[in-house]
Protein backbone atom coordinates (compact mmCIF):
# COMPACT_ATOMS: atom_id res chain seq x y z
CA UNK A 1 0.00 0.00 0.00
CA UNK A 2 1.07 3.23 -1.09
CA UNK A 3 1.77 5.79 1.90
CA UNK A 4 0.39 8.34 0.02
CA UNK A 5 -3.06 6.91 -0.14
CA UNK A 6 -2.55 6.65 3.91
CA UNK A 7 -2.13 10.31 3.89
CA UNK A 8 -5.45 10.90 1.28
CA UNK A 9 -7.69 8.87 3.89
CA UNK A 10 -5.68 11.12 7.15
CA UNK A 11 -7.05 14.22 5.04
CA UNK A 12 -10.20 13.40 4.24
CA UNK A 13 -10.69 11.87 7.88
CA UNK A 14 -9.41 15.42 9.23
CA UNK A 15 -11.09 17.49 6.97
CA UNK A 16 -14.74 16.13 7.02
CA UNK A 17 -14.99 16.55 3.32
CA UNK A 18 -14.09 15.55 0.22
CA UNK A 19 -13.42 18.51 -1.80
CA UNK A 20 -11.77 20.30 1.22
CA UNK A 21 -9.65 17.28 1.20
CA UNK A 22 -8.70 17.26 -2.07
CA UNK A 23 -7.76 21.17 -2.26
CA UNK A 24 -5.49 20.17 0.70
CA UNK A 25 -3.61 17.74 -1.28
CA UNK A 26 -3.65 19.43 -4.35
CA UNK A 27 -5.58 17.10 -6.02
CA UNK A 28 -8.63 16.45 -8.29
CA UNK A 29 -11.88 15.58 -6.79
CA UNK A 30 -12.65 12.54 -8.38
CA UNK A 31 -8.95 11.68 -8.02
CA UNK A 32 -9.53 11.70 -4.54
CA UNK A 33 -12.57 9.99 -4.67
CA UNK A 34 -11.41 6.87 -6.62
CA UNK A 35 -8.26 6.33 -4.41
CA UNK A 36 -10.95 6.35 -1.43
CA UNK A 37 -13.32 3.61 -3.02
CA UNK A 38 -9.84 1.61 -4.20
CA UNK A 39 -8.78 1.93 -0.58
CA UNK A 40 -11.86 0.58 0.63
CA UNK A 41 -11.72 -2.36 -1.78
CA UNK A 42 -8.55 -3.40 -0.89
CA UNK A 43 -9.53 -3.41 2.68
CA UNK A 44 -12.63 -4.85 2.56
CA UNK A 45 -14.37 -2.84 4.01
CA UNK A 46 -16.45 0.36 4.58
CA UNK A 47 -14.16 3.16 5.82
CA UNK A 48 -15.84 6.36 5.27
CA UNK A 49 -19.63 7.30 5.57
CA UNK A 50 -20.50 9.54 2.82
CA UNK A 51 -23.14 12.13 3.78
CA UNK A 52 -24.35 15.23 1.78
CA UNK A 53 -22.15 17.49 3.57
CA UNK A 54 -19.94 15.99 4.71
CA UNK A 55 -18.35 12.29 5.44
CA UNK A 56 -17.47 10.61 9.32
CA UNK A 57 -15.71 7.64 9.84
CA UNK A 58 -17.00 3.79 10.17
CA UNK A 59 -15.77 1.82 12.97
CA UNK A 60 -13.69 -0.03 10.73
CA UNK A 61 -12.45 3.48 9.74
CA UNK A 62 -11.50 4.86 13.24
CA UNK A 63 -9.69 1.79 13.53
CA UNK A 64 -7.23 2.31 10.46
CA UNK A 65 -6.91 5.91 10.96
CA UNK A 66 -5.56 5.12 14.28
CA UNK A 67 -3.11 2.52 12.14
CA UNK A 68 -2.56 4.82 9.58
CA UNK A 69 -1.42 7.88 12.15
CA UNK A 70 1.17 5.25 13.66
CA UNK A 71 2.56 4.28 9.95
CA UNK A 72 3.45 7.82 8.85
CA UNK A 73 4.13 8.96 11.76
CA UNK A 74 7.15 5.94 11.88
CA UNK A 75 8.29 6.52 8.39
CA UNK A 76 8.73 9.77 8.89
CA UNK A 77 10.68 9.10 11.59
CA UNK A 78 12.43 6.61 9.90
CA UNK A 79 13.29 8.94 7.24
CA UNK A 80 14.63 11.38 9.79
CA UNK A 81 17.15 8.70 11.53
CA UNK A 82 18.43 7.51 8.27
CA UNK A 83 18.83 11.54 7.12
CA UNK A 84 21.20 11.62 10.40
CA UNK A 85 23.43 9.84 8.93
CA UNK A 86 24.06 11.64 5.54
CA UNK A 87 24.79 15.05 7.53
CA UNK A 88 26.68 16.76 10.91
CA UNK A 89 25.35 15.34 13.96
CA UNK A 90 21.61 16.32 13.59
CA UNK A 91 18.30 14.97 13.63
CA UNK A 92 15.59 14.45 15.79
CA UNK A 93 15.46 12.22 19.18
CA UNK A 94 12.10 11.18 20.32
CA UNK A 95 11.68 11.26 24.35
CA UNK A 96 8.68 9.91 26.40
CA UNK A 97 8.83 11.36 30.35
CA UNK A 98 6.78 10.69 33.01
CA UNK A 99 5.74 13.90 35.17
CA UNK A 100 7.58 13.28 38.32
CA UNK A 101 11.25 14.40 39.78
CA UNK A 102 12.49 12.91 36.81
CA UNK A 103 11.04 15.42 34.84
CA UNK A 104 13.94 17.74 36.14
CA UNK A 105 16.38 15.55 33.99
CA UNK A 106 15.29 16.85 30.91
CA UNK A 107 16.42 20.68 31.44
CA UNK A 108 19.83 19.38 32.43
CA UNK A 109 20.03 17.00 30.22
CA UNK A 110 19.05 18.52 27.01
CA UNK A 111 21.21 21.99 27.82
CA UNK A 112 24.12 20.16 28.15
CA UNK A 113 23.31 17.79 24.93
CA UNK A 114 22.40 20.78 22.83
CA UNK A 115 25.36 22.57 23.64
CA UNK A 116 27.84 19.71 21.77
CA UNK A 117 25.35 18.97 19.37
CA UNK A 118 23.10 22.16 18.87
CA UNK A 119 21.97 20.50 15.32
CA UNK A 120 19.88 18.23 16.98
CA UNK A 121 15.93 19.02 17.83
CA UNK A 122 13.97 16.68 20.09
CA UNK A 123 10.44 15.52 20.31
CA UNK A 124 9.32 15.46 24.12
CA UNK A 125 6.03 13.13 24.99
CA UNK A 126 4.35 13.66 28.27
CA UNK A 127 2.34 10.61 29.48
CA UNK A 128 1.75 8.12 32.17
CA UNK A 129 3.87 4.75 31.77
CA UNK A 130 1.43 2.95 30.15
CA UNK A 131 1.07 5.87 27.47
CA UNK A 132 5.04 5.94 27.03
CA UNK A 133 5.11 2.07 26.58
CA UNK A 134 2.83 2.40 23.70
CA UNK A 135 4.77 4.80 22.05
CA UNK A 136 8.19 2.32 22.57
CA UNK A 137 6.12 -0.24 21.17
CA UNK A 138 5.07 1.52 18.14
CA UNK A 139 8.55 3.06 17.89
CA UNK A 140 7.24 6.34 17.98
CA UNK A 141 9.76 7.39 20.90
CA UNK A 142 13.13 6.59 20.77
CA UNK A 143 13.60 5.94 24.70
CA UNK A 144 11.22 6.81 27.79
CA UNK A 145 11.67 7.76 31.04
CA UNK A 146 9.18 5.69 33.39
CA UNK A 147 8.94 5.21 37.19
CA UNK A 148 9.19 1.84 39.30
CA UNK A 149 7.49 0.45 39.42
CA UNK A 150 7.36 -0.17 35.62
CA UNK A 151 7.02 -4.10 33.69
CA UNK A 152 10.62 -3.73 32.27
CA UNK A 153 10.31 -7.16 30.89
CA UNK A 154 10.89 -6.83 27.31
CA UNK A 155 13.03 -3.32 27.26
CA UNK A 156 16.87 -2.61 27.60
CA UNK A 157 17.06 0.25 30.49
CA UNK A 158 19.81 2.16 32.37
CA UNK A 159 18.68 3.33 36.25
CA UNK A 160 18.56 6.66 36.84
CA UNK A 161 19.91 8.99 39.20
CA UNK A 162 16.31 9.83 40.61
CA UNK A 163 14.45 8.76 43.51
CA UNK A 164 10.82 10.24 44.62
CA UNK A 165 9.15 10.39 47.64
CA UNK A 166 5.50 8.78 47.97
CA UNK A 167 2.69 10.63 50.10
CA UNK A 168 -0.48 12.18 50.17
CA UNK A 169 -1.69 15.36 48.41
CA UNK A 170 -4.01 17.00 50.26
CA UNK A 171 -5.88 21.03 50.84
CA UNK A 172 -3.36 23.07 53.23
CA UNK A 173 -6.54 23.40 55.59
CA UNK A 174 -7.43 19.70 56.27
CA UNK A 175 -6.53 18.67 59.88
CA UNK A 176 -3.44 15.92 58.33
CA UNK A 177 -2.09 18.82 56.64
CA UNK A 178 -0.55 19.96 60.27
CA UNK A 179 1.27 16.66 60.36
CA UNK A 180 5.04 16.27 58.94
CA UNK A 181 4.40 12.67 57.80
CA UNK A 182 1.55 10.28 57.40
CA UNK A 183 1.40 6.37 58.21
CA UNK A 184 0.58 4.36 55.50
CA UNK A 185 -2.52 2.78 57.26
CA UNK A 186 -4.08 6.40 57.52
CA UNK A 187 -5.17 6.88 54.49
CA UNK A 188 -7.75 3.79 54.66
CA UNK A 189 -11.22 5.01 54.73
CA UNK A 190 -9.89 8.71 53.07
CA UNK A 191 -11.91 9.13 49.70
CA UNK A 192 -8.85 8.81 47.37
CA UNK A 193 -7.35 9.61 43.67
CA UNK A 194 -5.15 7.42 42.38
CA UNK A 195 -3.48 6.28 39.50
CA UNK A 196 -5.57 4.32 37.13
CA UNK A 197 -2.20 2.33 36.26
CA UNK A 198 -3.61 -1.32 37.90
CA UNK A 199 0.25 -1.67 38.81
CA UNK A 200 0.39 1.39 41.15
CA UNK A 201 -2.61 0.71 42.73
CA UNK A 202 -1.47 -2.63 43.35
CA UNK A 203 2.14 -1.41 44.82
CA UNK A 204 0.01 0.96 47.61
CA UNK A 205 -2.22 -1.78 48.54
CA UNK A 206 0.66 -4.06 49.24
CA UNK A 207 1.90 -1.41 51.77
CA UNK A 208 -1.17 -1.79 53.75
CA UNK A 209 -1.24 -5.81 53.78
CA UNK A 210 -4.47 -6.98 54.91
CA UNK A 211 -5.83 -3.53 55.36
CA UNK A 212 -5.99 -2.91 51.44
CA UNK A 213 -9.53 -1.70 51.67
CA UNK A 214 -9.35 1.74 49.79
CA UNK A 215 -12.16 3.88 49.13
CA UNK A 216 -11.24 5.37 45.37
CA UNK A 217 -13.14 7.84 43.92
CA UNK A 218 -11.63 8.60 40.99
CA UNK A 219 -8.78 7.54 38.80
CA UNK A 220 -6.58 9.64 36.79
CA UNK A 221 -3.46 10.15 34.48
CA UNK A 222 -2.11 13.26 35.64
CA UNK A 223 -2.35 14.96 39.09
CA UNK A 224 -2.99 18.49 37.68
CA UNK A 225 -6.93 18.14 37.40
CA UNK A 226 -6.73 16.14 40.54
CA UNK A 227 -5.04 19.09 41.89
CA UNK A 228 -8.33 21.10 41.05
CA UNK A 229 -11.08 18.74 43.11
CA UNK A 230 -8.80 18.48 46.16
CA UNK A 231 -8.65 21.99 46.38
CA UNK A 232 -12.43 21.73 46.63
CA UNK A 233 -12.26 19.35 49.70
CA UNK A 234 -13.33 16.22 46.97
CA UNK A 235 -10.39 13.94 48.10
CA UNK A 236 -6.94 13.11 49.05
CA UNK A 237 -4.20 11.92 45.88
CA UNK A 238 -1.69 9.38 46.70
CA UNK A 239 0.61 10.51 44.56
CA UNK A 240 4.57 11.06 43.82
CA UNK A 241 6.43 14.51 45.69
CA UNK A 242 8.02 15.50 41.90
CA UNK A 243 4.80 15.09 40.33
CA UNK A 244 3.32 17.73 42.37
CA UNK A 245 6.12 20.05 43.52
CA UNK A 246 6.48 20.48 39.17
CA UNK A 247 4.09 22.60 39.66
CA UNK A 248 3.28 23.52 43.20
CA UNK A 249 -0.05 25.21 44.54
CA UNK A 250 -0.37 27.24 47.56
CA UNK A 251 -3.99 25.99 48.15
CA UNK A 252 -2.32 22.27 48.69
CA UNK A 253 0.09 20.58 50.75
CA UNK A 254 1.68 17.11 50.37
CA UNK A 255 2.76 15.46 53.37
CA UNK A 256 5.35 12.11 53.00
CA UNK A 257 4.12 8.46 54.35
CA UNK A 258 6.42 7.25 57.60
CA UNK A 259 8.14 4.79 56.89
CA UNK A 260 9.48 6.70 53.58
CA UNK A 261 8.13 4.95 50.54
CA UNK A 262 10.58 5.63 47.41
CA UNK A 263 10.58 4.73 43.62
CA UNK A 264 13.20 4.82 41.05
CA UNK A 265 13.52 5.85 37.43
CA UNK A 266 14.41 4.03 34.48
CA UNK A 267 15.43 5.11 30.94
CA UNK A 268 13.68 2.51 28.95
CA UNK A 269 14.09 1.62 25.22
CA UNK A 270 13.16 -1.11 23.25
CA UNK A 271 15.08 -4.21 22.94
CA UNK A 272 17.42 -4.58 19.93
CA UNK A 273 16.58 -1.47 18.93
CA UNK A 274 18.99 0.09 16.73
CA UNK A 275 19.44 4.05 17.29
CA UNK A 276 19.83 6.91 14.79
CA UNK A 277 23.41 8.68 15.21
CA UNK A 278 21.90 11.08 17.52
CA UNK A 279 20.03 9.36 19.65
CA UNK A 280 22.98 6.44 20.05
CA UNK A 281 24.86 9.94 21.71
CA UNK A 282 22.16 11.14 23.88
CA UNK A 283 21.62 7.34 25.34
CA UNK A 284 25.70 7.03 26.53
CA UNK A 285 25.51 11.07 27.48
CA UNK A 286 22.64 9.45 29.43
CA UNK A 287 24.64 6.77 30.72
CA UNK A 288 28.11 8.92 31.69
CA UNK A 289 26.36 11.22 33.51
CA UNK A 290 22.45 10.42 34.43
CA UNK A 291 22.03 6.66 36.11
CA UNK A 292 23.41 4.77 38.68
CA UNK A 293 24.19 1.21 39.29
Amino acid sequence: MDVRILKYFLAVAREGNITKAAEALHVTQPTLSRQLMDLENEMGAELLRRGKRNITLTTAGTLFQQRAQEIVALLDKTRRDIAEHNDAIGGTISIGCVETAASLLLPDALEAFHSRHPMVRYEIYSANGDGIRDKLDSGQVDMGILVEPVEVAKYEFVRLAFQDTWGVLMRREDPLAKKENIRVGEIVGLPLFLSHRRIVTDEIESWLGEHSNLHIVATHDFITNIMLLIERGLGYAVTLQGAYSIRPSEKLRFIPFSPERKSGHVMAWKKNRIFGQAASLFMDYIKDNHHTI
